[in-house]
């Protein structure tokens, strides 16, 4: 086997090991190893396949892995848990929500939480409303339109 064949191997190998590992290191290594690949064939030897292998990991790992990351993990697509998860959803005031006494109920989801009106008026029991955001225990509601 020639060597150019070894790191074009190595490189698949690589690239496949990155399916079942998580961050795309492997990948960054895989693409060192084709780099390699590729300059063993002009340039047989071990010296110069081995900075280009190096150089290719190193690249590879500043400049690619970071954009793959970026895609995968791009902001605003993640899945909203624990409160966060309510914004949005639709509910019932369950006790009467009167912005001068701070007092009020609304059940979201079968669950019931401490309510305020959003825009500060007053919502009767069994309106409709929308969870607009979450500060502590409370919901910040509006009707829904």
């Amino acid at each position: 086997m020639h060597e150019w064949q070894a790191w074009l191997v190595a490189a698949l190998l690589l690239a496949v090991a990155e399916m079942a590992a998580p961050g795309f290191w492997l990948l960054s290594v895989a693409l060192g190893c084709l780099a390699a690949g590729l300059v063993s064939v002009v340039a047989p030897g071990v010296l110069v396949p081995t900075l280009t292998f190096a150089a290719g990991t190193l690249l590879s790992l500043v400049g690619i892995r970071p954009v793959l990351l970026r895609s995968l993990h791009a902001r605003g697509r993640g899945v909203k848990t624990n409160v966060e998860a309510l914004i949005g959803k639709v509910g019932v005031v369950s006790e009467r929500i009167d912005p001068a006494s701070g007092r009020g109920r609304v059940l979201v989801e079968g669950e019931d939480w401490r309510g305020a009106s959003l825009l500060d008026v007053p919502l009767e029991a069994g309106t409709r409303v929308m969870v607009i955001r979450v500060e502590g225990n409370t919901l910040y509601v509006d009707r829904e339109t």
